[in-house]
């Protein structure tokens, strides 16, 4: 079944709409969420949970790209279960990692939830995005969407970790001044 055929399941809500989209796209989620939490249970609850949220989003959203759709829903209930997972543990990990290599890009003097900034960052990052060479795009992607480890990004690519230490590096000074010639960061 495509896409469109499952997206329009769920706008006559039909309960088949859910089993569809287990079975095509259980696979790309579990490891969207594996990824972030490292742990398999935690991973298929998230999965399960991306299911459910699909079926209360859909109407009134009505997704052009379900697997994006799926995924940044995946992803989004992932980190917030690790965020949880950490605040009880305090293990920071990966996602803490990930998220200071991108902090000299992406000022904290902004609040996240500011829908006007939030907006003209997602641009702004897609922009860059559309600007770098299918491989670099790949691994940028790899690392800070789906925080594949240096050296699983090393392994697909057939890298070295070095180099893809250096290419990300390169990427993210690359994205810091894109996002102050956009005015969306300011030089500190």
């Amino acid at each position: 079944m495509n896409d469109k055929q499952i997206v329009e399941l769920y706008m006559e809500r039909s309960e088949n709409a859910v089993n569809e989209t287990y079975n095509k796209y259980s696979a790309y989620c579990n490891s969207i969420s594996f990824s972030i939490l490292q742990n398999s249970e935690d991973a298929e609850e998230c999965v399960n949970d991306t299911f459910q949220k699909a079926w209360e989003s859909i109407p009134p959203s009505e997704p052009n790209n379900l697997k994006a759709f799926l995924g940044k829903i995946a992803r989004n209930i992932s980190l917030n279960r690790l965020k949880h997972n950490n605040t009880q543990k305090r293990g920071a990990g990966q996602i803490d990692v990930l998220l200071s290599e991108l902090e000299e890009c992406i000022s904290d003097s902004f609040s996240v939830e500011n829908e006007i900034y939030s907006k003209q960052l997602s641009r702004s990052i897609n922009a860059f995005l559309e600007s770098l060479t299918s491989e670099k795009r790949k691994i940028f992607v790899s690392r800070y969407w789906y925080t594949r480890s240096i050296k699983e990004i090393s392994e697909q690519y057939d890298i070295s970790e070095e180099k893809i230490k250096s290419i990300l590096f390169r990427l993210r000074k690359q994205l810091k001044s894109h996002l102050e010639k956009e005015g969306i960061i300011y030089e500190k």
